[in-house]
Order: structure tokens, then sequence, then C-alpha cells
């Protein structure tokens, strides 16, 4: 049966090895045979440049994708973690960079593709920071930095996001209604996929007077999951 996944927020690190082996399971059990693969941002935990393919978990993590990719179509979007991923990083697993949003024709229905960072219009300080870290002379700028102070500053990134997700509300950190209905309208799509918020669900939106669909992929910092989507609609897996 023809079938499409979408993954997202996987979060991979070499102090995770059971979620690298259970994306490894994946990629072999799940992906052979799917018409594509798309992995909507944070794949890894953080990413400090290609040139950390030289190191032996992004390059291990390189190796899983790779098979998989020669298979089967597979596209690569931009998460908040994992910003820094370029052309390099692409050669090397096969995986083809598509811009956030994207449509896609979805077995006859027009489908957006998002992280679902910039949903989140409530948390102004972030949008901020990710215009910021977006620009092309500051990325060139940390790249000019030896790759293990980008990995120091990544983690610490990390470590300064973690704390900071306590003093927000939880309305701050999750989509925000009029951002979703207007990117409905403005893509002209009935249907939305996009992972970041962690919040695995299927939502119905009035939009552009027609209900549309958001479908929110999990996190895999538990059990991790997925989306397949056939002709005959979408459909939430797990793993196990």
């Amino acid at each position: 049966m023809a079938r499409t996944l979408f993954v997202s927020d996987l979060h991979l690190a070499e102090d995770r090895p059971a979620t690298t082996a259970r994306f490894a399971r994946f990629l072999e059990d799940v992906v052979p045979g799917a018409d594509a693969l798309y992995v909507l941002g944070d794949l890894f935990e953080y990413w400090a440049g290609d040139d950390g393919l030289a190191l032996d978990f992004p390059a291990h993590v390189a190796a899983l994708l790779r098979p998989a990719a020669q298979a089967v179509p597979a596209f690569f979007m931009h998460g908040n973690r994992d910003f820094m991923i370029a052309s390099r990083f692409c050669a090397e697993t096969g995986l083809g960079l598509i811009p956030d949003p994207t449509t896609i024709e979805l077995y006859g229905e027009r489908t957006l593709l998002m992280h679902g960072d910039t949903l989140c219009t409530g948390d102004r300080a972030y949008l901020a920071f990710r215009a910021q870290v977006r620009d092309p002379a500051w990325q060139a700028a940390a790249l000019a930095r030896p790759l293990e102070e980008r990995i120091a500053i990544a983690r610490g990134m990390r470590t300064e996001s973690e704390g900071a997700k306590g003093g927000k509300g939880e309305a701050i950190m999750d989509v925000a209604p009029d951002a979703v209905e207007q990117a409905f309208v403005s893509s002209g799509c009935r249907v939305l996929i996009h992972g970041h918020t962690h919040r695995p669900a299927r939502h119905e939106h009035a939009a552009g007077g027609r209900t549309c669909v958001r479908w929110v992929l999990p996190d895999w910092y538990g059990a991790g999951g997925y989306l397949v989507a056939t002709a005959s609609g979408i459909e939430a897996r797990t793993l196990d």
C-alpha cells in the first residue's frame, strides 16, 4: 500500500542511546517500501555545524540514514535545535533539505508541512532569538569558531532553553490559533502536519470558511511515534 511517513522531534543525542536504537529500528522496519519519509525538524538535540560529522555520534546517525534515503525519497526540515544542518549533512545522508513551510500533494490532498515553532507567536522572546540565529551573517560568525567551542555553546543553549520553559505559561509555548488559521488560509491547504510542541494530537480548525485538520507529531523522549499517510487518510502510530 502506498504510504508516506512523518516524524519530528527525535532529539537524538549521544547520551540517549535508546532513542538512537529506536530510530534505527524505525528506519529498518517501518521505512522500507514507503513513498517518502519527512523529518520535520529537531532530528538532533543540537547541531553545531556539518563539520561535526567527523565525530562518532553524528557519523553514526548519518550512516543509519544513508541506506534508508537511498531506498526511499527522504526529506529534512530544520527545527529549532538543528537549524545549522547544511549541504554536507544532506550529501552524506541523502536527505533533501526542504524549507519551512513546505506544501506537498499527499494522495490528492494539498498538505502543509512545518516544524511548528513559527506558529507559537505568543513566545516573542523565542521568535526574536529564532530570527537572530537564522541570519546568514550570524551563522557564518558562529561557524568561524572552533567546533569544540560551538558544541559547548550549543549544549549551553539547550540547558538555557529547558530552564526558560519553566518560566513560560503553557499557552505561550503552544501554537497560537490565529497563526494556525493564517497558515491554513495563506497556504490554501486543509491539512497541516507539524511538530515542535511535543503535544501529539489531531485538531480540527475552522479556517477560510472550511474545516481544516492539524496533526501534531510526537517527540521521541518517550516511546516515540510517527504519522503514516495513505490514500485513506492519516493515522498516528507508536513504535511499540
